[in-house]
């Protein structure tokens, strides 16, 4: 029987890929006024930190194309971006975000519950130390950043 974490997984996940629907090249790119990321760079950024939370902590290989650390990481910008890679478009990213969750249920579904040294502590103060607490965080984290898309997409129109 599928844990139900990744059922939800597998919800917020497809509310991020909506925001693909549509989406021109163009507009992905395009960052609002007074903010410093556009569409894609959240997209990408959900692709990394969701990476990050579910394989680095447990000591388990990334799949990062080249240049996505650089370019989606906590703290970038496209506007301070110095990575020489392309960017990747948005057909790439939804390859990859279609891909994530069934490698995600793969390689944690029997290792939700080990314990995770040193615990990680994110940028809002809560500290994770299983797989399980990591994907549970990412739930917010995913929609916090379809959100924003959403958001950018109303002021870009």
């Amino acid at each position: 029987m599928e844990h139900d974490l990744f059922r939800l997984l597998s919800f917020a996940r497809a509310g991020t890929l909506k925001q693909l629907d549509g989406l021109t090249e163009e507009l992905a790119d395009r960052i609002p006024d007074g903010f410093r990321n556009s569409i894609r760079w959240n997209l990408g950024h959900v692709y990394v930190v969701l990476e990050r939370f579910a394989f680095q902590y447990i000591g388990l290989p990334q799949q990062l194309p080249d240049g996505f650390k650089a370019r989606f990481e906590f703290g970038t910008s496209p506007l301070t971006a110095t990575e020489t890679a392309p960017a990747p478009t948005l057909a790439e990213l939804r390859a990859l975000l279609e891909g994530q969750l069934p490698r995600i249920r793969e390689a944690l579904e029997a290792r939700l519950q080990e314990a995770v040294e040193p615990p990680y502590t994110t940028s809002t103060g809560l500290t994770l130390a299983t797989p399980e607490q990591f994907l549970t965080f990412n739930l917010y984290h995913e929609g916090m950043h379809v959100s924003v898309i959403k958001l950018y997409k109303k002021l870009l129109a």
